[in-house]
């Protein structure tokens, strides 16, 4: 039994000895209808219609003691607290029909978000991984933004995404890219022919799909990475994305200076594709990648969230405890309120077993670009 009836059951016996003690030109009878509609705000129809019943016998009870049991009000009273916990009953079968089917819908929905947004694997290679997504659109679990991993080439490939647009409308471009990345990471050695694949499978979707009124507004930023398992670097490819953040043990942050390709969906003008950049990540570096979503969510004031600055103080933490940190502080900034989809991603290089060290140098490998990326450290 809950606990819960104890509210009806008190309420019952505060009204009926009420209705006892008071004068005779105050009637309280009528307010023990009180009692049905709370147990059926949290209970089924049959356990509401036990507590009306007991209303009705309290009303009862309360019209004999009064001796006015046979009186023409107290017939009434008694009829219309009856019908009125049947009205009470049905409203409760309807409620609990309808909770029944928005359960299902809620099912069936997050089980096809969690087929179309897998969840990164916590390891990888050489590699700790952790991901984030908060989505601005309630009852669901993602939106416009996107994320994937996948092992090819003697290394890691990771992309963040960010739909033009946000929330549930957005998906259909999410879940496009999401399934061009998964099959063409395999298949490209390098990074800008990984690009351009995905810019192909773009361009024949929104050939295909994209509205006339909206030709040419339908885009993706995209962020690709490549980290070798055998070098201490990872190599980064934007298509207007924003650069990630590169956290060290002792709390120094790099970004790094990207000369960003424009976004899929616009085309691609380089022949050559997009800039490799090469940036430096040795043993118990941590990769911070983001959308545009949590560097632009605002407070009561209008401030951004400041994640440059506050990543600083959970230098040292794992991917999921960093990434945790992250959550808690940037609803606190918001005051949980979203105004676009978020998606976060950590990445730690974890030490290499006793013996093992990277190659010599930084060079470049077959997928990277003339060089290492300049970048600037806070």
């Amino acid at each position: 039994m809950s606990p819960l009836l104890l509210i009806p059951v008190a309420l019952i016996v505060l009204i009926t000895v009420s209705s006892i003690v008071v004068p005779s030109d105050i009637v309280l009878g009528p307010l023990l209808v009180i009692a049905p509609a709370i147990t059926a705000w949290f209970s089924g129809p049959w356990t509401t219609g036990i507590i009306g019943a007991v209303s009705v016998a309290a009303q009862a009870f309360a019209g004999w003691w009064l001796g006015e049991l046979s009186s023409r009000n107290m017939i009434v009273q008694l009829i219309a607290l009856a019908l009125l916990t049947l009205l009470i009953m049905a409203l409760s079968v309807v409620r609990g029909h309808c909770a029944r089917e928005l359960a299902q819908v809620r099912s069936v929905a997050e089980a096809a978000q969690r087929v179309l947004l897998w969840p990164l694997p916590s390891r990888l290679g050489g590699l700790r991984l952790a991901s984030l997504y908060l989505a601005s659109e309630d009852e669901a679990s993602i939106g416009g933004d996107l994320y994937a991993a996948a092992r090819a080439h003697g290394g890691a490939r990771v992309m963040i995404g960010d739909v033009r647009g946000k929330g549930l409308p957005a998906i259909g471009e999410a879940a496009l890219l999401l399934g061009a990345f998964r099959e063409a990471a395999h298949r490209h050695a390098t990074l800008p022919a990984l690009a351009a694949s995905l810019e192909e499978s773009m361009a024949r979707h929104l050939a295909d799909f994209e509205p006339e009124e909206e030709a040419g507004e339908r885009f993706v930023t995209v962020l690709l990475l490549e980290i070798p398992d055998d070098e201490p670097v990872v190599r980064m490819t934007s298509c207007g994305h924003v650069a990630p953040l590169l956290l060290g043990p002792d709390g120094r942050i790099t970004v790094p200076d990207l000369a960003p390709a424009p976004p899929l969906g616009i085309g691609l003008t380089d022949p050559d594709g997009p800039a490799v950049e090469v940036l430096p990540f040795g043993e118990d570096d941590t990769l911070v990648l983001y959308t545009d979503g949590a560097v632009e969510s605002r407070d009561r004031t209008g401030a951004f969230y400041p994640l440059t600055e506050r990543i600083t103080q959970w230098a040292g933490c794992s991917p999921e405890t960093l990434l945790h940190h992250i959550q808690c502080d940037l609803l606190a900034h918001t005051g949980e309120r979203l105004d676009d989809d978020i998606a976060l991603i950590a990445i730690h290089r974890v030490p290499a077993p006793s013996g093992r060290r990277f190659g010599l140098g930084l060079q470049p490998g077959p997928s990277s670009a003339e060089g290492t990326s300049p970048s600037r450290s806070l």
